[in-house]
């Protein structure tokens, strides 16, 4: 007897989202090159609420820690606001890449980036050492990872061909974009000859 054979892969999960999806387990240095200004004022902002808070607290009602204790206490609070600080900023990069918000510009970003790769001749998600097992395990660890990461801060950093999107609208826009290259080289030859 022979027992039922399991899909080798697993479906991708896809959110419902008002926004189109780019992918949904962007590597860790996309997520930081398509980081909009405003999320960096964001991480800021949320970085520097804990130790301005503290300061702030201190000047109202000094704590009385003693030599050395408040500084102490500042330097930890810093680092854990410029932790958490990043953390948001990240996840609000991410959620541009999830389409949980407005993304027209990363669309745009991505519908370049990919089609300048396709017209090179590259993977579109780059490559990687990993065997096609150990990409799918570690796509199915990350995917929508920053939907959690208050909880459990997990970035990706393989490359791997499962971002939950049709690849093929990169490959059309590429030959529509060869076509019209080709076309106005064409009329530009006739135009020289004519």
């Amino acid at each position: 007897m022979s027992t039922p054979q399991q899909p080798s892969y697993t479906p991708s999960k896809v959110l419902r989202t008002e926004y189109p999806l780019i992918d949904n387990d962007p590597h860790f240095k996309r997520v930081i090159g398509y980081a909009r200004p405003s999320d960096y004022a964001h991480g800021i902002v949320a970085g520097l609420g804990g130790p301005g808070l503290l300061y702030a607290m201190e000047k109202f009602a000094p704590s009385q820690v003693g030599r050395g204790g408040f500084a102490r206490a500042m330097r930890l609070c810093g680092v854990i606001g410029a932790l958490g600080g990043f953390l948001y900023f990240y996840q609000r990069s991410s959620l541009r890449f999830y389409g949980v918000l407005e993304n027209s510009r990363e669309v745009e970003m991505d519908m370049r980036e990919m089609v300048a790769k396709v017209k090179a001749g590259e993977p579109l998600y780059g490559e990687s050492k990993l065997t096609p097992h150990m990409q799918g395990v570690a796509a199915r660890q990350s995917r929508y990872s920053a939907m959690a990461m208050h909880l459990l801060p997990w970035f990706n950093f393989v490359n791997h061909p499962q971002h939950g999107v049709d690849t093929a609208k990169y490959y059309k826009q590429a030959e529509r974009e060869l076509e019209a290259e080709r076309t106005s080289k064409t009329q530009r030859e006739v135009a020289a000859l004519g």
